[in-house]
């Protein structure tokens, strides 16, 4: 058995990208041919990822296709025509009207993406959901081989000291708060500034706040953040960028809480690698992001900004309190180790010989 793996792109420190590095690592640590195959890829992975025109060498009906469907895109033409029995993971589609106001392209490519979804139903062997909330939505739309694959992740990267100029730059003995993850409006990290302003006005003022995700595409909207954080004339708000694996990770390791607000996410990756290093994590209750903490952080239900500013002062202040959210972080992130989530992947696939 060989199962290969399909993406529409590849960016350099993307999830879904990731994941697929992580498959294809458990497989062959498994003993199973696998490869991956992109229309897009970084340059970086140039000697690693195949152009996905060129799967026709590979094909077998005997072969297992995996498409990590999250964009409408042509390797949904070439992924359907294939002899091989064919698996989607699902990693949900942002609604376009996120985007209308900010990149009309892209509001086109998710509009048109969950129509394309629907046509891989009864073409396909498999269906899976790296959530429930995804697997429910395939349901949804008429698949009924389904299944649940939650993100197949490596902690292991986040075992690296911390960059020693961020250090110098960072380690002063402020509060710091951290969000991951693009700067793109479903995320809604003006309700993450509302909410820095009034713990920093209220409860700390000597606190900062770390920004890190792409904003390449959103220029637009990374302006209106600004203009909202001269508005409410809130200090040391940092908006990193796009940066180096080796930066995020210290940008994590510098962090005393996680604060998440999105409006939708399909799963969350930023919550179970606060887990694995021991950064208390508050995240609003939309989409899958319950189901992803597990029952470990802690779950706001309402946007009452003052609230839960006063929850993370708590947080960070009482150490009993944090120590047990800790706690409860760890057990959870049980759930997300590769030698689960491999496994499963192995059953579900070995299900279809």
């Amino acid at each position: 058995m060989k199962i290969h793996q399909f993406l529409t792109s590849y960016s350099y420190g993307d999830a879904i990208g990731n994941e697929a590095f992580e498959i294809r690592n458990y497989l062959r640590e498994n003993g199973i041919e696998s490869e991956i195959f992109s229309l897009f890829y970084h340059p970086k992975y140039s000697n690693q990822i195949i152009n996905y025109l060129e799967y026709d060498k590979f094909s077998n009906e005997d072969n297992i296709i995996i498409f990590h469907f999250s964009i409408g895109s042509p390797v949904t033409k070439k992924f359907l025509r294939m002899p091989d029995k064919r698996v989607i993971i699902y990693h949900n589609i942002t609604p376009y009207n996120f985007f209308l106001d900010y990149h009309r392209v892209l509001a086109k490519d998710c509009y048109k993406g969950r129509i394309e979804l629907k046509n891989f139903v009864n073409k396909i062997d498999l269906a899976l959901g790296d959530s429930k909330y995804n697997e429910r939505e395939l349901k949804e739309m008429g698949f009924t081989n389904t299944g649940i694959l939650p993100l197949v992740m490596d902690f292991k990267k986040f075992d690296r000291k911390v960059d020693p100029v961020l250090i110098e730059l960072f380690n002063d003995g402020k509060n710091n708060l951290l969000y991951v993850g693009r700067i793109i409006p479903n995320k809604k990290i003006e309700d993450i500034i509302k909410i820095f302003s009034f713990y920093q006005k209220y409860f700390d003022g000597n606190s900062r706040l770390f920004i890190v995700g792409e904003y390449r595409g959103f220029e637009r909207y990374l302006s209106s953040l600004y203009s909202l954080k001269s508005k409410l004339e809130v200090k040391n708000v940092h908006f990193t960028g796009h940066v180096p694996e080796s930066e995020l990770i210290s940008y994590f390791k510098l962090s005393n809480l996680y604060l998440h607000m999105s409006e939708h996410e399909g799963f969350c990756a930023p919550i179970p690698e606060s887990y694995y290093l021991n950064i208390p994590v508050v995240a609003f209750n939309a989409g899958a992001v319950k189901e992803t903490m597990n029952k470990g952080g802690v779950l706001v239900n309402k946007r009452d900004f003052v609230k839960i500013a006063a929850l993370l002062d708590h947080i960070i202040k009482d150490s009993y309190l944090r120590e047990k959210i800790l706690k409860s972080q760890q057990e959870s992130l049980k759930k997300y180790f590769k030698n689960k989530t491999g496994k499963i992947l192995l059953d579900h696939v070995r299900n279809l010989v």
